[in-house]
């Protein structure tokens, strides 16, 4: 055989073992995902992103944002969708999949709904974690704490400021829940006129009492300084504020209850490779590993099992902090939102 057929020779073997020597088609070399930043963040980096790129050779490149939608909109809108998972909030998510911005959910590949706690599932969104916004008080200043949300209105008891998030939503909900108003008919009660007027009504009990914090870190500080007595707050805020010496308690006692979701923006230049990601990270074991660092409980419900009693007990999600919650309805803030956030900006002047 001639040199030259010698070569054509090779040059066809070498052709044909060619698809037998690539990476699978879900296969890169990095994948970019954005989050929250913070110490939110850091725990995914130490629960997540560090084993998942241990375990698949894939780098994990990070970028972080405030949350805005319209910052994911421009990468998409300019053809060029630099980021291949984003953690986002419900309301995100709900505005995100209206406007047909994520890929949808292929759900046979992730994991079975039914294990999904309810709310956490969507037609483009996987959801992650559970949070909550909470009653909390210091311990070191009251012995003889609030242990229901209606000790939040109850200033002859508890006399003294207390801190509120500037924002209709969660305080509605709070107003009704302490005013007697069942979890499974707030939303129901708050669809109505009357209703409306009944929580702005309880809300005026405590008007002139109230300290309005808008920075999820106000919160604890308002405690920490005394100019509060008691303060709604986001569970994981009081939970870095205990780990830095404080002995903030909270009252689970009508917790209103949050997600966030891992969403595929439209144009991700893997999208199979976006979705292997998210089912790593949704394993029952992988959310409950994020329990370690922070306090957001796991959406599986399967993934009970693998968080340590330890973590358990300040988990929004573990079953004696869940009597009596409620979970914020993203849909009815979208729905009605503008007219009740012009409400309560008209309220707060009065």
């Amino acid at each position: 055989m001639g040199y030259r057929a010698a070569g054509r020779m090779l040059a066809m073997s070498l052709f044909a073992l060619a698809p037998l020597c690539t990476k699978p088609a879900l296969a890169q070399d990095a994948l970019s995902v954005m989050s929250f930043g913070g110490a939110y963040q850091e725990a995914q980096r130490k629960a997540l992103f560090e084993p998942y790129a241990t375990a698949t050779r894939i780098k994990v490149s990070e970028q972080e944002y405030g949350g805005e939608i319209a910052k994911i909109k421009a990468m998409i809108e300019s053809g060029n969708t630099t980021v291949d998972v984003v953690d986002v909030d419900a309301p995100t998510l709900l505005q995100g999949c209206d406007e047909g911005i994520f890929e949808k959910i292929n759900w046979s590949a992730v994991g079975p709904k039914a294990d999904w706690i309810s709310g956490t599932t969507s037609d483009c969104g996987v959801g992650t974690i559970v949070y909550a916004t909470t009653l909390a008080y210091d311990g070191a200043r009251l012995t003889n704490g609030p242990t229901t949300i209606k000790d939040l209105f109850d200033t002859q008891k508890y006399p003294g400021k207390r801190g509120l998030w500037k924002n209709p939503a969660t305080n509605l909900e709070f107003a009704l829940l302490a005013d007697g108003v069942p979890p499974s008919e707030v939303y129901k009660t708050l669809a109505t006129p009357q209703g409306v007027n009944r929580a702005f009504a309880k809300l005026d009990t405590i008007k002139g009492s109230i300290v309005w914090w808008e920075a999820g870190a106000q919160a604890p500080q308002l405690l920490a300084s005394g100019e509060v007595v008691m303060t709604t707050a986001w569970n994981g805020r009081v939970y870095n504020a205990n780990k830095e010496g404080k002995d903030f308690r909270i009252v689970w006692d009508n917790q209103i209850l949050d997600s966030n979701f891992w969403v595929i923006p439209k144009g991700a230049k893997n999208s199979a490779a976006s979705l292997a990601f998210i089912k790593y990270a949704v394993e029952p074991k992988v959310l409950a590993g994020l329990t370690k660092y922070i306090p957001y409980g796991p959406v599986r419900k399967s993934s009970a099992e693998f968080v340590a009693p330890k973590d358990a007990k300040n988990l929004p999600t573990s079953p004696e902090n869940l009597t009596a919650s409620l979970t914020l309805d993203n849909a009815f803030w979208a729905d009605n939102g503008d007219e009740l956030r012009k409400r309560f900006t008209t309220w707060l002047a009065q």
